[in-house]
């Protein structure tokens, strides 16, 4: 979780792969309306994002039930999407991706391809609520290289 271009698909898919479990890719899963609304610079609202959510909390929770283990990448930018997921994986642990604003924005800036524009990035950070203690969430500073982030979690996650 964290705002766009923190790294949520390059370390998500990264980690999936050095755990031996199913990677998605949150963005894959918006509707082709809420995409239209990010390419064009109008930042999503809760009501936006609510299928979104539950559609992940949906396959999140088929991971659970299966024993299977997923690594989502999606934004979770306010605790209550949070709780929407969890509620569906009572177990799961959120990764927080964390990072100053100039690196984080300079990321986007070299990002090509996306529909998330770099000029949203102010309400990224303006709606982003930090995971509270009791949300199970792991913190990692972006500014540590993306390799030494996956090691460091795979680790985590073999306690």
């Amino acid at each position: 979780m964290g705002v766009a271009g923190s790294g949520k698909s390059l370390i998500g898919s990264a980690l999936a792969l050095a755990l031996g479990v199913e990677f998605l890719e949150g963005d894959d899963f918006h509707t082709a309306q809420s995409i239209e609304k990010m390419s064009a610079g109008i930042p999503l609202t809760d009501d936006d994002r609510a299928g979104w959510l539950h559609t992940l909390a949906l396959r999140l929770r088929t991971a659970a039930e299966t024993g299977n283990g997923v690594v989502i990448a999606c934004s979770a930018l306010k605790r209550s999407y949070r709780d929407i997921l969890r509620a569906a994986a009572p177990d799961a642990h959120f990764i927080f991706l964390d990072g100053p604003r100039d690196l984080i924005a300079r990321r986007l800036a070299d990002r090509g391809g996306h529909f998330m524009r770099a000029s949203m990035l102010d309400s990224q950070f303006a709606t982003l609520e930090e995971p509270a203690p009791d949300e199970n969430a792991w913190v990692c500073d972006v500014r540590s290289a993306s390799q030494e982030i996956v090691r460091d979690l795979v680790a985590r996650a073999s306690l």
